[in-house]
């Protein structure tokens, strides 16, 4: 059995200082790690498994809240006026304040290959919510429609980029949006869009690495793939106004914002269940022959 040796302890932990405290509770310069909640969720997200009781999406709502509440919002303001003034396209969509909670009335009718035509497809048949998240929120300051546009145009995103609504897809959007978030916004706004993002990638990234290793090989490459593709997004996609292109083919939006790369439909479909208990240990005959 391997064993870690003193000598190990001594030469990683070498530069450790003890600190007292009179506190009855444990207590960091953290204040992430100093709460309890966030700290147990955290801990349980990424240690389980992606069992039958509980869906690798559960507890999101809960972090994104903690999160939410321990931001510092009067500097998230200042960041926001900040790139408003430094850039025009972001205090565009800001000022505007067009939404994209599109019903299925709206979209009906749009000609085939157009992202009318699969916004339509998506609310029609896919038995998801474009509104899936803060419901009921009242949108009245820049703040407010940050939040819900985000939440409107999410799989919006998935539907242009290519990277569909499976494991590997969201993981590949993830990637995408991160690095155009970095290019784009300063350091500091970015890491705040960038929040649930950073944490859903780590806990992702620990689950599979524990319990689910014939996915790794995958979601490395959809890592990659998002990387690229979102490298060569001419702005955040958060950003882009769908309303305006309703008409328009997926095709030539693509084209429009930097959108390459696009894997084909159904290419990474086999990992959700891969990523999920029980175990699924056999990737499909395409994949496998490539």
């Amino acid at each position: 059995m391997a064993q870690v040796s003193q000598a190990d302890h001594d030469y990683y932990n070498g530069g450790m200082r003890k600190f007292t405290t009179e506190s009855s509770v444990l207590i960091s310069s953290s204040s992430y790690l100093n709460h309890a909640g966030l700290r147990a969720l955290i801990a349980q997200e990424m240690l389980r498994r992606n069992g039958a009781d509980l869906p690798n999406t559960a507890f999101i709502p809960q972090v994104a809240q903690i999160l939410h509440e321990m931001e510092d919002m009067p500097t998230i303001i200042r960041l926001f006026e900040e790139e408003k003034a430094r850039l025009p396209e972001f205090k565009r969509w800001l000022d505007r304040r067009v939404t994209s909670d599109f019903t299925v009335d709206e979209v009906k009718g749009f000609a085939p290959g157009t992202l009318g035509s699969v916004i339509y497809d998506f609310l029609a048949n896919s038995g998801y919510n474009i509104d899936h998240f803060f419901q009921g929120m009242k949108i009245d300051s820049d703040y407010t429609f940050y939040l819900k546009e985000r939440v409107f145009t999410h799989d919006i995103e998935h539907m242009i980029t290519g990277f569909e609504t499976n494991f590997c897809g969201e993981v590949a959007l993830l990637s995408a949006n991160a690095r155009a978030l970095y290019r784009y916004f300063r350091p500091e706004l970015a890491s705040f869009i960038n929040r649930v993002g950073t944490y859903l990638k780590a806990k992702t990234t620990m689950k599979m690495g524990l319990y689910y290793p014939q996915v790794m090989p995958e979601m490395l490459e959809a890592e990659d793939i998002g990387s690229a593709q979102g490298k060569n997004w001419k702005v955040p996609l958060m950003i882009v106004c769908w309303r305006d292109h309703l008409d328009w083919q997926v095709t030539d939006i693509r084209e429009e914002y930097g959108i390459t790369g696009a894997p084909p439909a159904g290419y990474w479909e086999w990992t959700t269940a891969a990523s999920q208990d029980p175990r699924y240990t056999d990737a499909p005959t395409a994949m496998a022959a490539e």
